[in-house]
C-alpha cells in the first residue's frame, strides 16, 4: 500500500462535481483570464482533477488559481471600544537622519534624506504578474500619499525560492526620494480562498532601513475597462472570430471563439462592455462616408460613456468608409475637449475588405483582417505605439523598435515575407514590450481620456545615417510677405526627396502617416514644443517609385494640435521634422517662422476667443456644424478683418460645410420620440450651394495669388478641387472649369511642377467637355 504522501496522477481521478464557476468567473473566463490552461479546462470539463495531490479523500474540486493580479494595502486607523473617546491625532513623525545613498563619481558615499511616509494618507497598489496568461516576471506599485503625492515603481522578479522571488527596481516615477530603495523580495501566499492571498514585499538596498508591507488580494486583473460598441447602419460589427477559420495560423494556435474581450482580458484588463448601439443614416443623404468633422461631432455626442475626464473607457464605432477612401482602414481621435485616446473607428470597406487573389478562404481572411483592425485601433486607445515606433514619443523606459513582432501594433504587410508570412506566426496577442506598458506603466500613460497620444512610449537619440539616400525639407511658399500676420495660421509643406542614383519604393502617403513623424517648435527663448495632430490616421500601404531626384509632398498644418496653439504669440519660432523609416530617422532642415506683432487692440481683443482648441480644431478639419461658438468667433474674424489673411482660412472653414449634406446627431431632439423613430437619431443638415460659393469664392477666388500664399500651394490646389468637384457636381460646369483655370494660372505663375499643372489642366478640360456635350 502506497504512502499518503506519495502523488497521484493527475488525470486519473475523477474531482467529483464539473464546478461551474472559480473564484466568482465561470470556467471559460478563467481560462481566458489565464488562470487555468487550455489543457486544464478541457479536464475539468471531463471530471478530472488537473492538481496533483497526496493520495487519500479527493479534496472537492476547485483548488487551483494564478497568484498574478492586483493586491492592495491601506493604512487601517485603530479602532478603540466606546464610550472611550478616541485618542488624539497622531502627530507627524519627524524626519529620519540621512542614510547612505549611493555613490557619487568619485566613488564616495552620498547621504540622502529618509523621507518619512505618513501611512495614515496612504494606500498602496501592487501589481504582481508571475503566472497566468503572458507571464513577465514583473512587480510594479503604486505608492498613495497624501492627497496628490505618488511614486510609482516597476521591478523585475526571478524566483529563488518556493513562491519567493526578488529582483531589482529598474523604474520609478514620481517623487523617487521616498522610495530610495533599489531591490526587493516577495514572498507569495497561497490560498484556495481569495481573501487568504497575499504578496508580502520587503524593499532593499541603498542604504536604507528595509520597508516591509503586506498587500492583500483583490482582481486577477490589473485594471477595469469598457468598451461600447456602435455600429453604423448598413454595416456590421466584427468582434469576435473562429480562430480556425483560416488555413494560414501557426499549428500551435488554440483553436477557439475569440473575442476582443478575450483579447484584452489576456492582456490583464478586467473587461466590460456597454449596450452595443445603432448609429442609423436614414435621411443623411446619398453620402454615407464620414469626414473628420462628423466623426468629431459624433463622437462627442453619440458615446453614452462620453466625460471630459480620465476613465477607463473606450467608444469604438464601425463606419463604411472615410472621406479619404478605401486606404484609410481606421483612425484613433486624439482629441476629445481636453482628454485623448477616448474612441477609435473602423471602416469595413476600406482595403481590409479585400483579400488577396487566390486566397484559400477570402471571407475568413477579410473577417480576420476587421478584428485585427479593430484591435489595432483600440491598442492605440491604449497609448500603444505602432511596433516600429517603440523608439519615438516621450521617455518612458528605453524601448528599442519591434519591426518583426507579430503583434495587434504591427502592420502584417510590414514583416519580412509580407502578410502571410505575418499571420503564419500570430497568436492574436500583444508583445511583451507592450504588455510591459499595458500592465505596469503608470496608470496615466495607459488610461484612456488621460497622457495625450504617443506620450511616454520612450525616445532614443535620431538614428541619422551618414549617406542617407533622402532629403527632407520643411518651407514655406510665401510669395509676397516674409513673415506671417497675427492670427494668420501656419502652414508649412513637406518636401521628400530621392538625392540617390537609384529608383527607391516609398509608402504613396509617407508624409501624410504623421505618426511616423516628430515635428518640434520652438519659440525663441522659449522651450521646445512637439507638435501633435488632432487625429492619427493608419493608411493601407500602397507602394510609389521614387526616381532619383524625384520628390514627394504634402502640407502640414502645424499652427495647433492637440496641446493647443503652437505659434501664435509674435515672435520667432524654429521647426524642425524627422521622420522616422525602417531603421534611419530621416531629419530635416531647420525651418525659421516670424509672427508679427497685433495691429490694433481689436485683433487682440478677438485674439482671446481665436486661439482656443475649437478653432484651432474647425481650422485643421476646415468646419463643423457642431462647435457653434468656434464658427461664431471665425464670422467675426472673417467680418471684421476681412483684409487680413486669417479671413481665408476663416472663410474656407465656414463654406466647406455648406458644400455637402451634413449628418448632425439630434442631441435636442426629444428623446422619447427617437426612441420610437430612430430615423431622428440623425438630422440633415442640406447643402447650401449658394452660401458655399460666397464663401468659397472670397477664400479662394478674389486674392487667388494671397490665397496661395497662406494656404501654401499643395493645400491651395486640394481645396479648390474640392471646390470645382462640388460646383461640377451641382451642374455648374463652367464655373468649375473657370474656376480650375484661374488656381491653375495663379499657380502657374508662382512656379509650380508642370506636372502638377497638366493634371489640372486636364480636370479643367474634363469640366469643359460635360458641359459640352463632348465624347
Amino acid at each position: 500500500m502506497k504512502s499518503t504522501q506519495e502523488v497521484t496522477n493527475n488525470t486519473s481521478k475523477k474531482a467529483g462535481n464539473v464546478p461551474e464557476e472559480i473564484d466568482g468567473h465561470n470556467l471559460q473566463e478563467a481560462y481566458e483570464s489565464g488562470r487555468i490552461t487550455e489543457e486544464e479546462l478541457e479536464m475539468i470539463k471531463s471530471g478530472l482533477d488537473p492538481i496533483p495531490r497526496p493520495l487519500g479523500p479527493i479534496i472537492p474540486f476547485p483548488f487551483f488559481y494564478t497568484s498574478s493580479g492586483l493586491y492592495e494595502w491601506s493604512f487601517k486607523y485603530p479602532t478603540f471600544p466606546l464610550p472611550q473617546p478616541l485618542p488624539p491625532f497622531p502627530p507627524l513623525p519627524e524626519p529620519g537622519p540621512l542614510q547612505p545613498g549611493g555613490f557619487s563619481e568619485e566613488g564616495e558615499p552620498m547621504a540622502e534624506a529618509a523621507v518619512p511616509i505618513y501611512p495614515f494618507f496612504q494606500r498602496e497598489e501592487l501589481r504582481l504578474d508571475i503566472d497566468g496568461r503572458y507571464p513577465l516576471m514583473k512587480v510594479s506599485g503604486t505608492i498613495y500619499t497624501g492627497i496628490s503625492l505618488r511614486i510609482h515603481w516597476i521591478a523585475n522578479l526571478t524566483k529563488v525560492g518556493a513562491n519567493t522571488y526578488s529582483g531589482d527596481i529598474f523604474y520609478k516615477d514620481g517623487n523617487t526620494t521616498w522610495l530610495p530603495h533599489t531591490n526587493v523580495r516577495v514572498q507569495v501566499t497561497k490560498s484556495f480562498f481569495a481573501a487568504q492571498r497575499k504578496v508580502t514585499i520587503t524593499f532593499i538596498g541603498r542604504g536604507t532601513a528595509n520597508r516591509t508591507r503586506t498587500y492583500l488580494w483583490k482582481s486577477a486583473y490589473y485594471h477595469p475597462v469598457d468598451f461600447e460598441y456602435d455600429v453604423v447602419e448598413g454595416t456590421s460589427a466584427v468582434t469576435q472570430i473562429n480562430t480556425g477559420d483560416h488555413p494560414n495560423r501557426p499549428a500551435s494556435l488554440s483553436i477557439e471563439n475569440l473575442s476582443i474581450e478575450t483579447v484584452f482580458r489576456r492582456a490583464g484588463f478586467q473587461v466590460t462592455t456597454s449596450p452595443q448601439g445603432g448609429v442609423p443614416i436614414t435621411g443623411a443623404g446619398a453620402n454615407a462616408t464620414w469626414s473628420d468633422m462628423e466623426m468629431h461631432d459624433a463622437m462627442q455626442i453619440y458615446w453614452s460613456h462620453f466625460a471630459n475626464m480620465p476613465q477607463w473607457k473606450m467608444w469604438v464605432l464601425f463606419a463604411s468608409l472615410h472621406d479619404t477612401g478605401s486606404n484609410l482602414g481606421g483612425i484613433m481621435f486624439d482629441s476629445i475637449g481636453l482628454n485623448h485616446r477616448q474612441g477609435t473607428a473602423l471602416f469595413n470597406d476600406s482595403f481590409i475588405k479585400n483579400a488577396p487573389a487566390g486566397d484559400a478562404n477570402p471571407d475568413a481572411w477579410v473577417k480576420r483582417m476587421k478584428f485585427w483592425t479593430a484591435c489595432h485601433e483600440m491598442g492605440h486607445a491604449f497609448n500603444l505605439a505602432h511596433s516600429w515606433q517603440k523608439s519615438l514619443g516621450t521617455p518612458w523606459i528605453p524601448l528599442a523598435n519591434e519591426t518583426e513582432a507579430r503583434s495587434f501594433m504591427n502592420y502584417p504587410y510590414f514583416v519580412t515575407g509580407g502578410e502571410t508570412a505575418f499571420f503564419a506566426d500570430f497568436e492574436f496577442r500583444f508583445s511583451d514590450n507592450e504588455l510591459i506598458f499595458m500592465r505596469h506603466a503608470p496608470e496615466r500613460f495607459v488610461q484612456m481620456g488621460n497622457a495625450d497620444w504617443f506620450d511616454h512610449h520612450g525616445f532614443e537619440q535620431a538614428n541619422v545615417l551618414q549617406s542617407s539616400p533622402f532629403q527632407l525639407e520643411v518651407r514655406l511658399q510665401r510669395r509676397t510677405l516674409e513673415y506671417f500676420e497675427f492670427m494668420e495660421p501656419v502652414v508649412a509643406e513637406l518636401k521628400l526627396t530621392n538625392r540617390s542614383n537609384q529608383p527607391l519604393i516609398v509608402d504613396e502617403k509617407i508624409l501624410e502617416a504623421t505618426d511616423e513623424m516628430t515635428v518640434i517648435i520652438q519659440k525663441r527663448g522659449g522651450t521646445a514644443k512637439q507638435w501633435h495632430p488632432f487625429a492619427q490616421y493608419c493608411y493601407h500601404s500602397d507602394k510609389k517609385v521614387l526616381t532619383p531626384g524625384e520628390s514627394v509632398y504634402a502640407s502640414l498644418n502645424i499652427a495647433s494640435g492637440i496641446h493647443g496653439w503652437n505659434i501664435a504669440e509674435p515672435g520667432m519660432y524654429t521647426v524642425q521634422v524627422a521622420m522616422h523609416r525602417d531603421d534611419e530617422d530621416i531629419v530635416s532642415n531647420q525651418l525659421q517662422v516670424r509672427i508679427a506683432p497685433p495691429r490694433s487692440y481689436e485683433e487682440e481683443f478677438v485674439a482671446q476667443d481665436f486661439f482656443s482648441e475649437d478653432v484651432g480644431r474647425v481650422l485643421a478639419f476646415q468646419g463643423t456644424h457642431y462647435l457653434d461658438k468656434a464658427n461664431d468667433t471665425l464670422r467675426e474674424v472673417a467680418d471684421q478683418f476681412a483684409n487680413r489673411r486669417v479671413a481665408h482660412h476663416a472663410l474656407l472653414a465656414l463654406g466647406n460645410p455648406l458644400t455637402r449634406d451634413y449628418k448632425l446627431l439630434n442631441v435636442k431632439g426629444d428623446p422619447n420620440a427617437i426612441a420610437q423613430e430612430p430615423d431622428k437619431m440623425f438630422k440633415t443638415l442640406k447643402a447650401k450651394p449658394d452660401e458655399a460659393r460666397q464663401e468659397l469664392n472670397k477664400a479662394l477666388l478674389d486674392d487667388p495669388g494671397e490665397a496661395a500664399d497662406t494656404l501654401g500651394h499643395i493645400e491651395y490646389r486640394q481645396v479648390v478641387e474640392q471646390y470645382s468637384a462640388f460646383l461640377a457636381d451641382k451642374g455648374d460646369s463652367d464655373e468649375a472649369a473657370s474656376t480650375m483655370q484661374k488656381a491653375e494660372k495663379t499657380l502657374a505663375k508662382r512656379g509650380v511642377l508642370e506636372s502638377v499643372l497638366n493634371d489640372m489642366e486636364s480636370q479643367r478640360k474634363q469640366y469643359a467637355t460635360k458641359k459640352s456635350g463632348k465624347k
